[in-house]
């Protein structure tokens, strides 16, 4: 008798989740899938009961690892004794690089041998090339979010990898003229340490951001998770800030937006998509500053490394700068022009993502995930 897919997935963020949530209804839409892991609201929506809260996978920085690192270490054991007892038919780790690897070479250490798939790529093109390597033997395949990573990892000697495009394309708007008026949207990240760095960073500029022509009102979209929190630290802000936490709000609120402030992040490709003007920021830790410097300050925005030019302006500070924030968000305000110019980068943006480089066209990630299942595995269509 056919049977579902045992499929074990784990995020560690709000992009992940995201990332993994739509990938279980790809794989819904062709067979039944009985759904095990790790993850977030979304993935919650599609029935998942969480092993462990994701939030405790959520951190950036040297100093948030260190202040976690024995709940982080005792996650990695758990996670792969999860899997290794679950025995799904494939496991796919979302993101959260450095876990993810730590849990696949567990897995292996405990003599696991089923399929193990990593999707969205580590950013070895950025740093640590020599990383590529050491994945070969940990993943079956790499499915990557950013068009040109296939052709990275196969030059670094990296896993199988395959461009599957992100979600958001799903919600890409069409490129249209930048609105005369709209909401200021903010924002500040989801990791805590994103959040006790840009918050405040945040509360200075919109005092003086509020009372631009062009700016309407001030809206902070964020997650369930996040609402309350968020909605505590705005309440003693100088001006009102509504927050938006639906998903199915983004839409509307992108449309009637005027510009954003984002941190560097997945928000910056949402954001891209959906045709709404920014300006990227991010307020480093010590040890990301040192890093940033041996790299020689890249680009951060993901839409300005797809596209491979500064379509966008950057604002990476190791010190917060309200006052250069606002001069560089004030540009954008003033200039309808200069907000199109963006728009017109984003239309580029969207083609090149939609269908990839030639040789590694975009392929859907449900397809990618079924073929490493074997011949002889029955799964119930729902077709």
């Amino acid at each position: 008798m056919p049977r579902a897919l045992k499929l074990f997935v784990l995020a560690g963020e709000p992009s992940g989740d995201r990332i993994a949530a739509d990938l279980v209804q790809r794989l819904r839409a062709r067979v039944s899938v009985e759904l095990l892991g790790v993850g977030g609201d979304e993935l919650a929506a599609q029935g998942l009961r969480s092993l462990f809260p994701m939030s405790d996978l959520a951190v950036m920085g040297i100093t948030d690892v260190l202040r976690r690192l024995p709940l982080l270490l005792w996650r990695v054991e758990q996670t792969a004794r999860a899997i290794r007892a679950a025995a799904p038919d494939i496991a796919v780790l979302v993101d959260a690089q450095d876990f993810s690897a730590l849990v696949a070479r567990r897995l292996h250490r405990m003599g696991y041998r089923k399929p193990l798939v990593l999707y969205v790529a580590p950013s070895v093109w950025a740093r640590a090339p020599q990383r590529a390597q050491k994945l070969r033997p940990l993943f079956s395949e790499v499915l990557a979010v950013l068009p040109f990573e296939p052709d990275v990892m196969i030059k670094l000697g990296g896993p199988p990898t395959t461009y599957v495009g992100h979600p958001a394309l799903a919600e890409a708007a069409p490129v249209m003229m930048a609105p005369e008026r709209g909401e200021l949207l903010l924002l500040p990240g989801s990791r805590e340490g994103e959040l006790r760095r840009h918050l405040p960073l945040f509360k200075t500029v919109v005092a003086q951001l509020s009372q631009h022509p062009a700016v309407t009102g001030i809206t902070i979209p964020t997650l369930p998770a996040l609402q309350q929190r968020l909605a505590d630290e705005v309440a003693s802000w100088p001006v009102p800030v509504a927050i938006a936490a639906e998903r199915a709000e983004r839409p509307e609120l992108y449309r009637g937006a005027v510009l954003a402030l984002s941190v560097a992040g997945t928000a910056t490709l949402e954001l891209a998509l959906a045709g709404v003007p920014m300006v990227v920021t991010y307020v480093m830790d010590s040890h990301q500053a040192r890093v940033f410097g041996k790299l020689g300050q890249p680009m951060v925005a993901l839409p300005n490394i797809i596209m491979g030019r500064p379509m966008l302006d950057e604002l990476v500070m190791r010190e917060p700068d309200a006052d250069v924030l606002v001069k560089r968000a004030r540009a954008l305000l003033d200039s309808k022009e200069a907000r199109q110019r963006q728009q017109l980068g984003f239309g580029e943006l969207y083609k090149l993502m939609a269908e990839g480089l030639p040789g590694t066209s975009r392929q859907d990630p449900a397809d990618r995930i079924l073929a490493h299942l074997t011949a002889n595995q029955r799964l119930s269509m729902d077709m």
